[in-house]
């Protein structure tokens, strides 16, 4: 499988493959790895090929430089993972989340991640996270932070987090698209402190 970076969709589109194997998906990723700004999500056979640009990295990096001084400041014990890929062929899912966080403990998967919404397309990510019992899954579109939490019966979106306490969800979004990282970090520390 030949893939050249001008197949891919501008920022804004996601591509969308439909009666896909998971050995394919594993074929298809392999030949990707060298092609840098590609994002794939998986589920019951269908893929969602998403580019990633300035704007989704750079809410990202705030996003988590934001919540790991929060959680160092209030000595909440955590542990910063990344994006890794998750899920099991088992699970008929895979997602690759922009950063994630297990929260007191490290377990197989994180407690919560970060989802930075620059395109649309046609895969549930909450299903796939729910296969994998990831607890809050974070979505950032549009300046708009929405926050779903897991329930016995599935996602319940809330107000809030529930995995940190007191946590001060209207000056963390208010500092993600500030206008200079450096100083967003600064000043949210100064006022959580």
């Amino acid at each position: 499988m030949t893939t050249q970076l001008t197949q891919f969709p501008k920022p804004k589109q996601a591509r969308v493959i439909h009666d896909l194997t998971w050995q394919q998906l594993e074929e298809f990723d392999r030949s990707l790895e060298d092609v840098a700004g590609v994002k794939l999500v998986y589920l019951d056979g269908t893929l969602e090929i998403m580019t990633i640009g300035e704007e989704h990295e750079d809410a990202k990096a705030t996003m988590r430089v934001l919540l790991e001084n929060y959680l160092r400041v209030k000595g909440i014990r955590f542990y910063s993972r990344g994006g890794p890929t998750l899920g099991r062929k088992e699970q008929g899912a895979r997602n690759e989340p922009d950063e994630s966080f297990s929260i007191g403990t490290r377990g197989q998967y994180p407690d919560l991640v970060f989802e930075v919404t620059v395109t649309s397309g046609g895969v549930d990510r909450l299903e796939g996270y729910r296969r994998m019992s990831v607890t809050e899954v974070w979505f950032w579109e549009d300046g708009v932070l929405d926050i779903y939490h897991l329930r016995s019966n599935g996602y319940e979106k809330v107000s809030n987090t529930e995995l940190v306490q007191n946590f001060p969800i209207d000056l963390f979004t208010r500092y993600i698209t500030y206008h200079d990282q450096y100083d967003a970090v600064n000043e949210f520390l100064a006022a959580i402190q």
